[in-house]
């Protein structure tokens, strides 16, 4: 009798971590740590960071969570003001390499006027090299729609053959549906439609979860085998977005 061959597995998890402050308005770059920490995950992709600002003492927010963790990261600005940036990371115990991290397109709503940006790593995985993307979509839907046609686009995600395994996820402030949704969903999966049971998954706002805007989505190289909202009471603490964990595989 022949046992089968061990799956190897990949946790990847998607975190708006609201610049490191907490719904109790206390900042803490430490308890963020702990709460990715608390997940068992091997990559995450952060949204909301500072470095350098003195709103947050000046602090590289990426560097201090992945010191913490004892992990590799890449932190990349969405907008610079002198000295203070403010932007996206991703975070891995795998060692990374950069392929791209670049603004993305689109007119901002007068209401938010931020500028948008997408990072593009290749981790070296127990699953061989992943390509993983993190994003943050801006809150206007015409900027949001073009935002989704560029990553799903020829220089970006539209450049990886479908036997490379691929993830996008991030917050797109976008629920299900929405147009840039609907866009990436006819070129990538949502993980959400693909366990069982399936579930919302909502991780907006901590205090009564309702939205679910952070994804994600991967091409037909990966399958999810769980999906969850890591709901502990330091996650809901600790941001105003919980995270959301996937556990992969290869198809």
């Amino acid at each position: 009798m022949t046992s089968e061959p061990i799956r190897r597995r990949l946790r990847v998890a998607t975190y708006n971590v609201h610049g490191c402050v907490g719904i109790d308005g206390q900042r803490s770059e430490s308890r963020i740590a702990e709460v990715i920490a608390s997940m068992s995950t091997d990559i995450v992709g952060l949204q909301e960071l500072d470095l350098g600002r003195s709103r947050s003492a000046h602090a590289d927010q990426a560097a201090l969570i992945a010191t913490q963790l004892g992990w590799k990261y890449h932190f990349h600005p969405a907008m610079r003001s002198g000295e203070e940036q403010y932007g996206n990371a991703i975070v891995s115990r795998f060692p990374m390499e950069l392929k791209r991290a670049a603004e993305m397109p689109g007119t901002p709503p007068w209401y938010c006027r931020e500028q948008r940006i997408a990072i593009w790593m290749q981790a070296e995985t127990d699953l061989g090299p992943v390509h993983i993307i993190n994003s943050h979509f801006g809150l206007g839907r015409s900027e949001r729609r073009v935002q989704a046609k560029l990553l799903i686009g020829p220089t970006w995600l539209g450049s990886v053959p479908p036997d490379e395994p691929a993830i996008l996820l991030g917050d797109f402030n976008s629920v299900r549906t929405s147009r840039a949704y609907r866009l990436i969903g006819a070129h990538l999966r949502d993980v959400r439609t693909l366990v069982r049971p399936a579930g919302a998954f909502p991780t907006f706002p901590t205090r009564l979860p309702s939205l679910a805007v952070d994804h994600i989505f991967v091409n037909p190289a990966l399958s999810p085998i769980q999906l969850n909202v890591h709901r502990t009471p330091l996650a809901r603490l600790a941001s105003d977005h919980f995270p959301l964990l996937c556990e992969l595989t290869l198809n």
